[in-house]
């Protein structure tokens, strides 16, 4: 159980953001001050008149300890709660707490007219609220995660602090949640969901370092799991290895109440999702992602899929998990080339909508790496607003096409010597430079994503020896394209991208 405690001076809007929060994650919302009024019959301030502030305390205890731990919810907390030490202990062994923050002259602003319902701050507000603030400083500044709540709306304030707990709930296409937590919590949450008969499915590299983490938390949590192991890498990703799925599950017994666990890469989450779409008319799927690469984008928008010769990912369908479950230390046993590779679509989602992310990557890899889980609930909360906003590629969300039209054809031509990540860092150079070729975006753009590209170690120009001819041929086939032009997702800044479609395919390799 992991509720999350809102906390923080009057007038930070904990209930406002609180009620916003729980409907984002699809969780009860609880406000303590209600409840203590409800219990009591009695307003706050008649009850600190009548009886005091110490028997509110011990109210605001009460309420506390009482609220129901059958489901996680969001909770509101006075701005003294956690002054207790047995309040605080309460809250942080059942959850979260995160303390809104604001300017002196917001909240003056916001609680000026309400000094009546606020007994501490009687009178004078600016004057009892300063000394109210100083005399809890020392509290206030003790807790990790803090959000500051000025110069946005409520709902930029709630979406923040999911992206600070990488805690979302999507709804555009199915719903589900994606979380960024342990492996180890997969048996706890799928038993959580009703999920029933859970299979593994993963790679002969993955299966060496996480597989029996996995399969232990399933086995803690109540079921009897079983796992297939399939070669590693972009080479098996076809209908072969779908039909040796579909069998697997035959032989374990699968039924529509199934549960297939895609355990690994993009490679592993396409596949296993396809196979979970198509086998019995569609059972349930899970997504624990195992690269960067994956927990960033691929894992995310039930995007499902294979390769055939002519192309990646030329037959899928959309068919969204009932979980996406990311563990950013299960990064630590990846390769290194494989996490720089990863990156690339970190940096992509900088130049869609966020521009820090972009600023983060720029300092280098070694600051990338000291704060990997903010870089990856950061890149998680890019994607995640862009598909909810248009889950099935109708028109904002081919911007996350960005890179892709040349990075997929330089990556075929390659034959997949280059990694997905290599190519589309080259892609986004690529077509920056287009951008800049159309007036799209200013000059110096492609060198300025050039340069943090290649501060993370990435490439940024198409090999030499790879033949022209094959990649433009290769984007001809590319989906994204109609009967005369092909649709790129052109970065016009580092926060903007525009959709341009585009007739003369010369003009992406000069």
């Amino acid at each position: 159980m992991s509720h999350i405690f809102l906390y923080g001076p009057s007038g930070t809007g904990k209930s406002t953001i609180g009620k916003i929060l729980a409907r984002n994650l699809n969780l009860p919302f609880v406000d303590v001050d209600r409840v203590i009024e409800s219990n009591a019959g009695r307003s706050i301030a008649q009850i600190m008149e009548g009886q005091g502030e110490a028997a509110f305390r011990d109210m605001e205890t009460a309420a506390l300890k009482n609220i129901p731990s059958e489901r996680e919810s969001v909770i509101a907390l006075g701005g003294g709660a956690l002054l207790r030490d047995e309040n605080r202990l309460f809250a942080e062994a059942h959850g979260t707490v995160v303390l809104l923050t604001a300017e002196l002259d917001t909240l003056v602003e916001r609680l000026k007219n309400e000094s009546g319902r606020r007994p501490l701050l009687a009178g004078d507000v600016r004057r009892k609220l300063a000394a109210l603030l100083d005399q809890r400083s020392e509290h206030y500044s003790s807790f990790a995660i803090q959000s500051h709540v000025d110069g946005k709306t409520a709902e930029q304030n709630a979406f923040q602090i999911q992206t600070r707990l990488g805690r979302f709930h999507l709804r555009a296409m199915g719903e589900y949640d994606a979380l960024v937590q342990s492996v180890g919590q997969i048996g706890n949450l799928s038993y959580e969901r009703g999920l029933q008969n859970p299979i593994v499915v993963t790679d002969e590299n993955v299966a060496r370092f996480h597989a029996e983490n996995a399969l232990t938390s399933l086995r803690n949590a109540g079921f009897s799991p079983n796992i297939i192991t399939i070669p590693a890498g972009e080479d098996y990703k076809n209908l072969e290895t779908i039909q040796t799925l579909w069998h697997g599950f035959l032989a374990h017994g699968l039924d529509r109440k199934s549960t297939a666990i895609a355990l690994g890469g993009g490679v592993i989450g396409d596949m296993t999702g396809f196979a979970a779409a198509t086998y019995m008319r569609g059972i349930h799927w899970v997504c624990v992602p195992t690269t960067l690469l994956a927990m960033v984008d691929a894992s995310l928008g039930g995007k499902t899929g294979f390769d055939l010769p002519e192309g990646k990912n030329l037959i899928g369908s959309f068919y969204p998990p009932r979980l996406v479950l990311a563990d950013p230390q299960v990064l630590s046993t990846l390769p290194e080339r494989e996490f720089i590779s990863g990156l690339a679509e970190v940096v992509k989602g900088g130049i869609i909508s966020d521009p820090e992310l972009f600023a983060l990557c720029a300092r280098g890899l070694d600051c990338v790496k000291d704060n990997l889980k903010q870089i990856v609930r950061q890149a998680i909360a890019v994607k995640i607003k862009v598909i909810e906003e248009d889950p099935y590629e109708k028109g904002l969300r081919a911007a996350l096409n960005l890179g892709h039209t040349v990075g997929h054809a330089v990556e075929l031509a390659s034959r997949f010597q280059l990694r997905h990540g290599e190519a589309i860092a080259i892609g986004m150079v690529a077509e920056a430079k287009l951008a800049e070729h159309l007036t799209v975006a200013g000059r110096g753009l492609s060198g300025t994503i050039s340069e943090v590209l290649q501060k993370l170690g990435l490439p940024v120009q198409i090999p030499e020896e790879l033949p022209r001819e094959e990649i433009l041929r290769a984007m001809r086939v590319d989906k994204k394209k109609n009967a005369k032009s092909i649709r790129f997702a052109l970065p016009a800044d580092i926060g903007k991208v525009e959709l341009v479609d585009v007739t003369d395919l010369e003009l992406v390799l000069e």
